[in-house]
């Protein structure tokens, strides 16, 4: 954690700059992070309408909107999304609204529920889970991330595809995409956007949002092994 200031305010943030206190945030903050995400000529009627989407979603909700969300309720194509906070959803808008992925099973108190990992017994057609398998651990963070992507493997998304109740479990379109979110992470050492993966597959994000209804970050980007 660290401190920044902006004006005469100081604003609490962690380690890779986002706001650790929803409630500091105002538009200050949101102004003076637009250079840093690629938003040169400053935040426009329409990246404030998608700000204050965000902001009161998560006020009402207690939890951060997934991407499809925001898009649907702003009528926001992928490629429009894109153009306004280039550095992706969670790395731009969200990041400008004050809210991380880290934050999503927050309430509005900012209190923290946490369920405890435990295994469960998951067929699947195409890929059967190994007997012994079911009795590898891993290592997790407090939201249910890998902590180490080398440690992941098809055992470990089956469980989390249960865990999240996807209601396909995982198909070949499924595994498609999570192996392209890893390949991408080891060539790059960084977790596509949205727009990275939705442009590669030639989806939008409504076909996105029928694979991973928990979201890119809480669904796909989780199930793969990785997190942000």
């Amino acid at each position: 954690m660290s401190e920044i200031t902006i004006g005469n305010k100081m604003y609490r943030v962690d380690q890779d700059g986002f706001l650790m206190d929803f409630n500091q945030w105002d538009g200050n903050f949101a102004e003076s992070l637009a250079m840093q995400l690629s938003i040169p000529g400053g935040l426009t009627e329409k990246h404030w309408k998608v700000i204050h989407f965000i902001r009161d979603w998560y006020t009402r909700k207690g939890l951060c909107p997934l991407v499809y969300h925001t898009c649907k309720m702003n009528q926001l194509r992928i490629n429009q999304l894109k153009e306004l906070f280039p550095t992706g959803y969670l790395r731009g808008a969200c990041k400008l609204a004050g809210i991380t992925y880290k934050y999503a099973y927050h309430g509005n108190t900012g209190k923290l529920s946490v369920l405890a990992e435990k295994p469960a017994a998951v067929l699947n057609e195409k890929r059967p889970l190994e007997t012994r398998q079911d009795e590898k651990e891993y290592r997790v963070d407090v939201c249910g991330f890998l902590i180490d992507p080398d440690q992941w493997d098809e055992q470990f998304a089956l469980h989390k595809a249960f865990e999240l109740k996807m209601p396909d479990m995982l198909t070949d379109a499924h595994w498609k995409v999570i192996h392209f979110l890893r390949r991408h992470y080891f060539q790059t050492r960084s977790v596509p956007t949205v727009y990275d993966t939705c442009s590669f597959f030639g989806m939008e994000i409504d076909e996105l949002g029928k694979l991973f209804p928990d979201g890119y970050h809480r669904g796909a980007v989780k199930v793969a092994g990785l997190r942000v």
